[in-house]
């Protein structure tokens, strides 16, 4: 067996009980709720190198390395591992599935202990705070005290943000990467299109698939492909695809002609192998309802320790703009909170913060560095 330079962990932990359960923003309980997680790199003494990563809408734990027996490396393998801005040479990294995930966390598709049956359209409602609230959880869990910083990118960055807003003590700095602290209407429609295109696929069946045997494949997919396109510019897919046929010529007829059409239909089937409907329906909607500071005196624990932090976002990304992004940069100023922002030029849209921007990765590895080298100020 290879070696595995990440000093990887994959783990499974149930946090909460019948005594202690976990309360939901919007109302609820679950008193099992068993979270998926990965952690690279190894805990220093003074346990002041942790790194908490949060994932975006369709992420999961493997963030980074390649797990026995499968070709695909974890998805933000641009960014973690030896050498690398989050290096797991130097930080003790910490990523988990989301609460409401399909990656072995628990989410609607799982079983419900009280019934035998999938928890479908019954899972409680979702909350960006109920997301930081089983963060905390698995935190403790880990004997970790405050967190040399969080970072996360687009739905892992609303993550961070609401995490910075409700326990700055938890964390050291916080990094936040095109994300938005307010969805923009053309945000949530898409959203509205996606989940429509799963709930009327007939394989839906009323959020019980699971216990029926049936699954809304063709509205997944679809909604899969329209959120890709999304994700990306019109430059990236033109200089990828421009309008060349897929095959030899073009057929005039309507089935796939056109390259980017081949792309979209591949992207919409692979996601049915790693992805709920579900989660996406009940991961999507938390964006769409997520306005932390329309809430009267939401910096007020902020104001009050101060967490440096990182805001980034993208020239080109249309759908979590660089306004969105300096939205929350400034909000957070105001706040009193020590804010660094920058854009960085970029061509490929939203999913530019997956992908190997040098600019962008050294912007990220030189602010770690500097809250690392604090930590170690502060613990001598």
């Amino acid at each position: 067996m290879a070696s595995d330079p990440l000093n990887t962990v994959t783990a499974d932990v149930q946090l909460f009980t019948k005594d202690h359960p976990l309360s939901f923003a919007k109302g609820g309980q679950l008193t099992e709720v068993t979270v998926r997680y990965e952690t690279y790199g190894t805990l220093n003494e003074n346990k002041t190198n942790a790194v908490f990563v949060c994932h975006a809408l369709t992420g999961d734990a493997h963030a980074a390395g390649q797990r026995d027996g499968e070709k695909k490396p974890g998805w933000w393998d641009s960014l973690i591992g030896p050498g690398k801005p989050i290096d797991t040479d130097r930080f003790y990294v910490i990523c988990p599935n989301l609460l409401g995930g399909c990656q072995g966390t628990t989410g609607p598709s799982s079983i419900n202990p009280a019934t035998g049956k999938s928890y479908g359209l019954g899972f409680p409602a979702l909350d960006m705070r109920d997301f930081v609230s089983v963060h905390r959880g698995l935190v403790s869990h880990l004997g970790i005290d405050t967190l040399l910083a969080t970072i996360g990118g687009s739905l892992g960055g609303m993550q961070v943000l609401q995490w910075a807003l409700d326990a700055p003590q938890d964390m050291a700095s916080a990094i936040i990467i095109a994300a938005s602290s307010r969805l923009t209407a053309q945000n949530i429609a898409f959203s509205a299109v996606a989940r429509e295109a799963i709930m009327r696929d007939d394989g839906f069946s009323g959020g019980q698939y699971v216990d029926e045997g049936t699954s809304p494949d063709t509205g997944l997919s679809i909604a899969r492909m329209m959120a890709h396109i999304t994700y990306t510019s019109e430059g990236a897919l033109w200089d990828k695809f421009g309008r060349s046929p897929q095959n030899t010529d073009l057929s005039g007829d309507l089935g796939v002609d056109f390259a980017v059409e081949s792309y979209l239909q591949y992207q919409g089937e692979t996601f049915l192998d790693r992805f709920d409907a579900l989660s996406y329906l009940y991961l999507s909607r938390v964006m769409d309802y997520f306005d932390p500071f329309a809430h009267d005196g939401a910096c007020e624990l902020l104001s009050d320790h101060p967490v440096p932090t990182l805001v980034c976002s993208f020239s080109s990304d249309w759908r979590f703009s660089s306004r969105q992004s300096k939205r929350i940069a400034t909000r957070l100023e105001r706040a009193g909170v020590p804010v660094t922002y920058q854009e960085i030029e970029a061509g490929v849209g939203h999913d530019s913060f997956l992908l190997e921007i040098p600019d962008y990765l050294e912007l990220v590895g030189n602010f770690l560095d500097y809250r690392l080298e604090v930590a170690h100020d502060s613990s001598r």
